[in-house]
């Protein structure tokens, strides 16, 4: 849960030093000159303090070598520039996806690096409030842009365009029969499992996504399922796929 004041990860007091010192960014991985971290040991370097919700996102998944969606976007949700709900999670969801992805497949950074830039271009695309007013929730849209980059898919492919909107269909399918008013969250944890079932079902690609999460945001959303939602206190996560 992200913090005001004191350690933005954790709340603890901060310390200062009166030299300035090599530390490792909790975020992005980046090795920087700082004069502060909190006793705890956490350090932010100033690109991710200052950024916004997209440039984090962008910057951290670059960087990141974690082969874990779930574990990489609970740590980008936690950043004080991600909001408990907005089209942030539009680009979330493709970025953590291609970024574990592109690990597991050993790409080139620049490669990475590509992709992660297409896919905030495309999200951008995707406007708040979409799963309400347009029947699609953009966490759902980003596992087919995910699904779409990987593929090089356009509007004229066959296999390639066939992949990307089943890839959708399959992600909004579970997001719509998990009930309940909006949850960023939720929805993205949703969308990302659903990704991570059908990458290996089409592809062969095993992301070693985290099946039990312990939801740690529910106080921030008032339209909160509590118990009834899939990661409330640990629960299993049970996804349905379409085909069967």
């Amino acid at each position: 849960m992200p913090h005001h004041s004191g350690c933005l990860l954790c709340g603890a007091e901060l310390e200062y030093f009166s030299e300035q010192r090599s530390l490792s960014c909790h975020f992005c991985g980046a090795t920087t000159s700082g004069n502060a971290h909190c006793v705890n040991g956490h350090y932010i370097c100033d690109s991710c303090h200052r950024g916004s919700a997209q440039d984090v996102i962008e910057l951290v998944c670059i960087g990141s070598e974690v082969r874990d969606p779930i574990s990489l976007a609970e740590m980008l949700m936690k950043h004080p520039a991600m909001n408990m709900h907005g089209p942030e999670h539009h680009f979330l969801v493709p970025a953590v996806l291609l970024a574990t992805y592109a690990v597991m497949k050993d790409l080139p950074r620049e490669e990475k690096a590509a992709l992660i830039r297409k896919a905030r271009q495309r999200s951008e695309d995707i406007k708040g409030g979409f799963c309400g007013f347009h029947g699609a929730c953009g966490a759902g849209i980003g596992t087919g842009i995910f699904v779409s980059l990987i593929t090089s898919a356009t509007p004229l492919s066959t296999c390639e365009r066939g992949l990307s909107n089943r890839m959708t269909a399959e992600s909004l399918l579970n997001i719509a029969r998990s009930g309940g008013a909006r949850c960023c969250k939720r929805d993205s944890l949703l969308a990302i499992f659903t990704a991570v079932q059908f990458l290996e079902a089409e592809f062969g690609i095993v992301l070693p996504a985290r099946k039990e999460i312990s939801c740690i945001f529910g106080r921030l959303n008032r339209e909160c399922l509590e118990q009834d939602c899939p990661f409330h206190q640990e629960k299993g996560i049970r996804l349905c796929r379409s085909g069967g």
